[in-house]
């Protein structure tokens, strides 16, 4: 646990405490950008020396070559905490071409969420509205497992070389996708459908614009 008596600079208390809030606000940490842009720095490197800083006096842990890979001590104390990669964006609205890259971890109680320590699960920030009859917003992110659907899983899927969230769905045989949205229309794969994870769970920032 983080001890009282360690002696931070003003500037120190206030990075812990964003990062802390950033956080509790977002499920994930704050790029050293966002960092940089908080706090009015002249530059990254800034944001990094005061993280930097922080690591050595025990009250955060980072991890090397990784984006936001930024970690309370108190929380790795906690055996069911695990982090899984957050990747961009997934359109919840019509199929379109996404290259997935690593935009930082989020740390989440795997008990909580019904996952084992060695499943394979990934997170993503939800882009539309196609979604909206299951509750899932534009803006929410969205914490999947790798694993087979069943019908009427909600699913990350690549359907025929572009990506989705969507219901889905079998008939006749046939895999198909389906919106939340009566906007929508069903989304029957041409060629390829790969069902990329299952949705698990669903984080919504409190108070978002």
């Amino acid at each position: 646990m983080f001890d009282l008596n360690t002696k931070l600079t003003d500037r120190q208390r206030e990075l812990l405490e964003y990062l802390r809030q950033y956080q509790r606000e977002n499920g994930v940490m704050p790029s050293t950008r966002d960092i940089q842009r908080h706090f009015g720095f002249s530059s990254q490197t800034a944001a990094m020396s005061h993280l930097r800083a922080l690591e050595k006096k025990g009250v955060i842990q980072r991890h090397p070559n990784k984006a936001r890979a930024v970690v309370f001590p108190e929380d790795l104390e906690r055996a069911e905490i695990m982090d899984i990669p957050l990747y961009g964006m997934i359109p919840a609205g019509y199929a379109s071409p996404q290259e997935q890259q690593a935009d930082g971890s989020i740390a989440v109680d795997v008990h909580t969420l019904g996952l084992s320590r060695n499943t394979k699960a990934f997170a993503l920030k939800v882009r539309g509205e196609s979604m909206i009859g299951a509750n899932i917003c534009d803006g929410d992110m969205v914490i999947l497992e790798t694993k087979e659907p069943r019908p009427r899983d909600i699913v990350a899927a690549l359907i025929d070389g572009e990506t989705t969230l969507k219901r889905f769905l079998i008939k006749d045989g046939r895999p198909y996708l389906q919106a939340e949205n009566p906007d929508f229309p069903d989304l029957i794969p041409a060629n390829e459908l790969i069902i990329q994870g299952v949705m698990q769970a669903l984080i919504r920032q409190v108070g978002r614009d």
